[in-house]
């Protein structure tokens, strides 16, 4: 009985934690336990700077303290917030970066997001693999792009290591490009195979591909038109335009993510060479000019008769 009165006195001794509510916590880089300490009750989340460098000393491990931002709640004594410190329990946000987003889109999400720091130029259109990227308070614009591109490479490099016999193109960058093109093209999963067989089968006999994609792109770079393409623009010589030139664009036209990478890897088997958007989403396919003019004034007059066009 007196061992444990004595342990509660000692505790008492070395003050308390005195989280009131969840509140961040934020350890910059090369803080020493001494700093942390005085800034915890500075704060107001401990009683004591000095008991609780006592505690760490006589319960405490070894391990050094990490830097970062921590979520301290009202449950947490002493013991558990030194732990955090020290496991590097950091509170991790997250940025989303959706597939098809252009890398100027990317570029200004991660400058609106105040919490990272740095300045980044654009990304390289097509370097950046599209998916959920942690990032903790503070840290450099440029090691999430950094990231972003490894996560790209990696996965291009292993989808090119098992691309089918059907391929159509014949380097990874190519196959890149053209991924881009059916990222663009449709937004239905299931389409992507087949929107990629059909570009495929565009590409070995040499018939131009006229993607409306690659007109938009060198006006926009990735953004939205926000109205219908001019004649202007499909006529225009550039080199991305799929209507006026023969073969893939000089470069990506957005960030691809992974299943339409997969797609033009091992597009879908087929005859199609032409399609026109259905009121599904997706497309209607056909392997003749007549057969795909025939869809196109179906689709059209469906159209004029909702009072689209």
């Amino acid at each position: 009985m007196l061992v444990g009165v004595g342990f509660t006195l000692g505790q008492s001794f070395l003050g308390e934690a005195t989280i009131e509510e969840e509140t961040p916590f934020i350890i910059p880089a090369g803080s020493s336990l001494t700093s942390v300490a005085q800034k915890l009750e500075e704060e107001g989340l401990i009683s004591s700077a000095d008991g609780f460098l006592m505690r760490a000393r006589l319960f405490g491990s070894s391990d050094p303290i990490q830097a970062g931002e921590f979520a301290l709640t009202p449950d947490m004594d002493q013991g558990d917030i030194l732990q955090a410190f020290q496991s590097g329990d950091v509170i991790r946000r997250f940025i989303t970066i959706p597939e098809g987003m252009p890398s100027i889109l990317v570029y200004e999400k991660l400058m609106a997001e105040d919490l990272l720091t740095g300045e980044i130029d654009v990304p390289l259109e097509g370097s950046v693999l599209p998916d959920t990227y942690a990032f903790e308070r503070g840290q450099n614009r440029a090691e999430i792009v950094e990231q972003m591109q490894t996560a790209m490479d990696k996965y291009l490099a292993e989808a090119w290591a098992n691309r089918g016999p059907d391929i159509a193109v014949d380097t990874m960058r190519d196959a890149l490009i053209l991924a881009s093109i059916v990222e663009k093209e449709t937004g239905t999963p299931e389409e992507r195979r087949r929107v990629a067989g059909l570009y495929s089968n565009r590409l070995r006999i040499g018939m131009r591909l006229q993607a409306d994609p690659t007109i938009i792109y060198p006006v926009t770079k990735g953004k939205p038109l926000g109205r219908r393409i001019r004649r202007s623009e499909i006529a225009a010589v550039n080199g991305y335009n799929t209507y006026t030139m023969t073969g893939l664009p000089e470069g990506p036209i957005t960030n691809p993510g992974r299943e339409s990478i997969a797609a033009v890897m091992n597009p879908e088997r087929h005859d199609y060479l032409y399609m026109v958007a259905d009121d599904t989403g997706g497309h209607e396919f056909n392997a003749t000019l007549d057969g795909h003019n025939q869809a196109v004034e179906r689709w059209y007059a469906i159209r004029r008769e909702r009072g689209e066009m």
